[in-house]
This record gives C-alpha cells, structure tokens and sequence, in this order.
C-alpha cells in the first residue's frame, strides 16, 4: 500500500523505508479543525493497515507551533451540537493514534497547547526541542482537555503535575517537561524531528509483532486490572510463537545474524 507524498486535510504524509512521518500542517498555528481531525483518524487507520510501516513520527509545520490545539473561533456560539462532534472527532482521531499497532513519537518542535499537546500525549514517546512550551490552558477559557489530557497526563507525571498543569493553566518548558516525565528527550532547535526519526530507525531493528504485542501490554492497565493483564501478558507471549517473526528472531539470534523481520 502506497501513501508517499498523499495529502490528507491538515496533514502531510512521507513514507521512507518503515518509518512514517506526519506533519501537522494549518498554519499559523497547526490547530486542529473537525475535517483535520476525521483525516488524522483515516491517515492512522491506513497506516495501521499497512504492514510494511513499523513507526510513526508527528511533527508540526514551521518553527513555531507543533500544534496549538482546537481552532476556539469553532466554539465562538456555544452551539453544544458543534461541540459533541468536535470532541468525539478529537476522541476518534487520538484514540486511533494511541491504538496505531507500531511506535509513534511525537517530534514537538514548538508550542503544543490543549489539543496539541494531546495529540503528543497520544503517541508512545515524546521528544521536545529545547525552546518549546507545553500547556493545557482549556480552564482558562471555560472548556477542559477532551481529547484524552485529563486521563492520559496524570499516567505520565502523576496526578499532582497533571493538576497543576490542567488547574493551575501552568505552562512548562522543555527542561521541566523532561524532569516530570512528560516528554522522555530534549533536542536542541530544529532537530526533534531526525532525533524521533533516528528512534523509528531503533524501534525498526525489534520485531514489529513483538513491539505491537509489547504495546498493547503496556497499555492494558489503562483499561484493566493489574492482575487480569498479568494473565493476558503470559497469553500475548505464548501467542507469539505464532508469528514468523519469533522463528525468525530466535533462528537470527542463533546463527548471529541480523533479523529479516516480515511482521508476520
């Protein structure tokens, strides 16, 4: 399946090799509309259904905005029927991403605010330049993260920094996003991007059934008890012996070479 160079509502797409790169594209600010969204969702959708892409990376157009979030003029009438779509359209878009089976990084290259900072939060890792700043500001206009922000950011930096972000409307820079687990690297102006890019390529040389298993785990606490995934990991790895990548790996493992995975 080929997507190189389509072009989806507010986005850009690139295939090389294994790795795809997103970039968030609706200047000045990147701002989300509920075309923008719908498309991410069927952009993730049919990356998801392309086996040969094992990574995903987000970035934002430009040097100053990863993503300022919802575009408010949308919100202006208080039409509560405009505003059911909009967050079920943010809702579908975000959950794809976190669904996405391969590793998706989010390269903030400038402000991600409400709706950008949670499609960051929708993707596994996170790697923000040095001069960007991250906020959850929605309290200040009357509205809240309803994209995920206020489930997805106390799993990363514990309740009491995901209060203070989201109730106090703290902004944090790059050095204190990286100190409360927010974002897991720090690159320097203009390089998050080759940095999330080079960690696709990293994220490449695992086994890509292995790394969809791996994920799911990780995230079955979101939605189950401890001692249920418990169970359903032991279940996972013997389920992989079902897969031509565990032959495959094992077989490499033994005979010294590098894997030539198939995700199959």
């Amino acid at each position: 399946m080929s997507h190189a160079g389509k072009h989806y509502t507010g986005s850009t797409l690139e295939i090389d090799g294994h790795v795809a790169v997103v970039t968030l594209s609706n200047p000045p600010a990147n701002t989300w509309t509920r075309d923008s969204l719908t498309a991410l969702r069927d952009l993730v959708r049919d990356l998801d259904a392309d086996r040969n892409v094992y990574a995903l990376v987000v970035t934002g157009e430009g040097e100053k905005f990863f993503s300022a979030g919802a575009d408010l003029k949308q919100f202006a009438e208080g039409d509560k029927a405009l505003a059911r779509e909009t967050a079920r359209r943010f809702g579908e878009a975000f959950e794809a991403l976190s669904a996405f089976r391969g590793v998706s990084i989010a390269a903030i290259n400038g402000y991600a605010m409400g709706g950008g900072l949670e499609c960051a939060l929708a993707c596994d890792l996170r790697i923000v330049e040095e001069q960007a700043q991250l906020a959850l500001p929605e309290a200040g206009v009357g509205l809240l993260p309803c994209a995920g922000g206020t489930q997805n950011l106390p799993c990363l930096v514990g309740e009491g920094w995901a209060k203070r972000m989201i109730l106090l409307g703290e902004r944090v820079d790059a050095a204190t996003a990286l100190r409360i687990g927010l974002v897991e690297d720090v690159a320097p102006k203009g390089e998050a991007k080759a940095r999330a890019i080079a960690w696709a390529r990293q994220a490449e040389k695992q086994s890509p059934t292995s790394v969809a298993a791996c994920k799911k785990m990780v995230q079955a606490t979101r939605m189950q008890t401890h001692a249920t995934a418990l169970v359903a990991e032991r279940e996972a790895f013997v389920d992989l012996f079902d897969s031509a990548d565990q032959k495959e790996g094992v077989q490499a493992f033994l005979e010294k070479r590098t894997p030539q995975w198939k995700n199959a």
